[in-house]
C-alpha cells in the first residue's frame, strides 16, 4: 500500500475525550471515528487490525474442532422469553418493535438463538459433541459508553456455543476451549492470565475469564506472583486429555476483585499481587438451563430424551484491539505485536522525487510485497521528522528509511518497533533481515 493513495487521518492533538491510552492512539492512528456514543466507523488502518485479530480467533477456533455458521444480529423476543431472560436482563438490551408489531431485540449475547438451531436440527446423542461458533457485531446498551472501544455499546464479538451428552463430555468441549483461548492470546503476543468468575447473567456454575495485565484495566485484579514468570505454553495435541493441563493453569491463584476474599485467600501477602486487568475473553459451563427450558433434547444411548449440556465460550474481538494496546505502547505511539499489526515493514522515502531514492523504496516494496509481508510505502512529500512520527504512531514492526545521504553509500536504516533499535546496513541485507525476522 502506498500512503500517498492511502486514507490515514491523522491527528496531531489528542481528542479532549480519550481518557486512556487506546483511545487516545486509535484516535490519533486513524483507526477509528465516532459515529455516536459508543458506536465507532472503523477506519482503513483499524479494519486490517481487527481483521487480522479476527482471523487469529478463526483459525484457532476451527483447529479445536467448533464449526462457524453465522447468526442474525436482529433476534426474535420469543425465544428469549422462552428461557426466561426477556425480563430479566435489564436495560442494557435494546429492544425493538417491527412494522408487524412483533417483539425483536438487537442481540447481545445467542444462548438462545443457537439453542433454537440446535433443536431444530438435533435428535440423537450419535451427533454430539458439537461446538458452532460465529463471528458477529452486538450491541450492549452501557448506561455510560466510554474508553473508546473498550466499552462501547456496539462490539465484535466471537461466541461459541458447544453441546454434550453429559457432564463430563461437557468439562471436556470447556476444556479444549479453555486451551484454545490459550493458544489464541499468546499468538497476539498476549498472556492471558485465566480467572475464576462469576456467571452473570448467562448462568451456570463454571466459568473462568481470560484477563491481561495493564495499568488502566477496568478491574483489579489479584493473583500469586510466580504469574508473572509462568510460561503460557499452549502447545498441545487437543486429542490428548486436558484436564491436567487446565488444572496446571487454574491452580495457581489469580481472581479478580469481584471474586477475591482477602479474608480466606489462601496466597500469603508477601506472595500476593495485585494489578488493573483487562478482560479480553470469557467461558461458561451452564449445564441444562437453556436446553431444559427450550426443549432442546436428544435421545441417549438407552433410546431416552434427555437435555443436553452446553457451554458458551466469548472473546472480544473488537475488544482485543484496544487490550492489545494498552499492554503494548509507548509515548510514541502504538506497538503492534507482528501476528496483527496492520503492515508488516513501512518503507520510508524521505526524498520522493529523487531518482535513486525512488527506485530504491519501489525495489524494496516489491520485494516485501511478493514475500507477503504487506509492507506500506510513505511516499508523502512530508518532513522526514513528520514522516518517522507517523510510523511510529501507527506502530508497524519494522521500518526501512531510505534516503539521498544514505544511498551515496548503498545503506538504508532499519528500525525494530518494539525495541526501538536501529541499524544501517544495505538494501539487501534489510530484506534477509526482516524476512528472517
Amino acid at each position: 500500500m502506498r500512503l500517498s493513495q492511502y486514507f490515514l487521518p491523522l491527528l496531531k492533538e489528542t481528542p479532549k475525550e480519550a481518557q486512556i491510552a487506546s483511545h487516545r492512539l486509535m484516535l490519533r492512528a486513524g483507526m477509528v471515528q465516532q459515529s455516536s456514543a459508543g458506536i465507532y466507523s472503523w477506519l482503513p488502518l483499524g479494519k486490517r487490525v481487527l481483521d487480522k485479530i479476527e482471523n487469529i480467533v478463526r483459525e484457532e477456533q476451527n483447529r479445536a474442532g467448533a464449526l462457524e455458521i453465522l447468526m442474525p444480529t436482529i433476534q426474535p423476543a420469543e425465544l428469549w422469553q422462552e428461557s426466561g431472560r426477556y425480563d430479566d436482563y435489564g436495560a442494557e438490551m435494546l429492544r425493538i418493535v417491527d412494522r408487524h408489531e412483533r417483539n425483536m431485540l438487537y442481540g447481545p449475547t445467542n444462548e438462545e438463538q443457537i439453542t433454537d438451531i440446535f433443536r431444530a436440527h438435533v435428535r440423537s446423542y450419535k451427533a454430539l459433541p458439537l461446538n458452532m461458533y460465529h463471528i458477529q457485531w452486538k450491541f450492549r446498551d452501557e448506561v455510560r459508553p466510554r474508553f473508546g472501544i473498550m466499552r462501547g455499546r456496539e462490539f465484535l464479538m466471537k461466541d461459541a456455543y458447544s453441546f454434550d451428552l453429559d457432564g463430563d463430555k461437557a468439562r471436556a468441549a470447556y476444556n479444549r476451549m479453555f486451551v484454545s483461548y490459550l493458544k489464541t492470546f499468546a499468538r497476539m503476543g498476549l498472556t492471558a492470565i485465566p480467572m475464576e468468575a462469576d456467571t452473570g447473567p448467562i448462568g451456570g456454575d463454571m466459568s473462568h475469564e481470560f484477563i491481561i495485565l495493564a495499568e488502566t484495566g477496568e478491574s483489579g485484579v489479584y493473583f500469586h506472583k510466580d504469574w508473572m514468570n509462568i510460561n503460557l505454553d499452549a502447545d498441545i495435541d487437543y486429542n490428548a486429555d486436558l484436564q491436567p493441563f487446565v488444572d496446571k493453569y487454574t491452580s495457581l491463584y489469580a481472581r479478580a476483585d469481584d471474586m477475591h476474599d482477602a479474608d480466606n485467600c489462601p496466597v500469603t501477602a508477601d506472595e500476593l499481587m495485585s494489578l488493573r486487568g483487562i478482560e479480553i475473553g470469557h467461558i461458561f459451563y451452564f449445564g441444562t438451563k437453556y436446553s431444559e427450558a427450550m426443549g432442546a433434547t436428544v435421545s441417549g444411548p438407552d433410546g431416552k430424551a434427555v437435555p443436553v449440556h452446553m457451554g458458551s465460550y466469548g472473546i472480544g474481538v473488537s475488544r482485543l484491539v484496544g487490550g492489545i494496546i494498552e499492554a503494548s505502547h509507548d509515548d510514541k505511539g502504538i506497538i503492534w505485536p507482528d501476528s496483527v499489526a496492520p503492515f508488516g515493514v513501512a518503507i520510508v522515502n524521505l526524498k520522493p522525487g529523487d531518482a535513486v531514492c525512488d527506485a530504491e523504496a519501489e525495489r524494496l516494496y516489491e520485494q516485501f510485497d511478493n514475500a507477503g509481508l504487506e509492507p506500506l510505502l510513505d511516499d508523502r512529500n512530508d518532513r522526514p521528522g513528520a514522516k518517522m512520527a507517523s510510523m511510529d504512531l501507527i506502530g508497524i514492526p519494522w521500518q526501512i528509511v531510505v534516503g539521498p545521504r544514505g544511498m551515496e553509500n548503498n545503506m538504508v536504516e532499519v528500525k525494530r518497533r518494539k525495541t526501538g533499535e536501529t541499524a544501517e546496513m544495505s538494501p539487501d541485507s534489510a530484506v534477509i533481515k526482516i524476512l528472517n525476522r
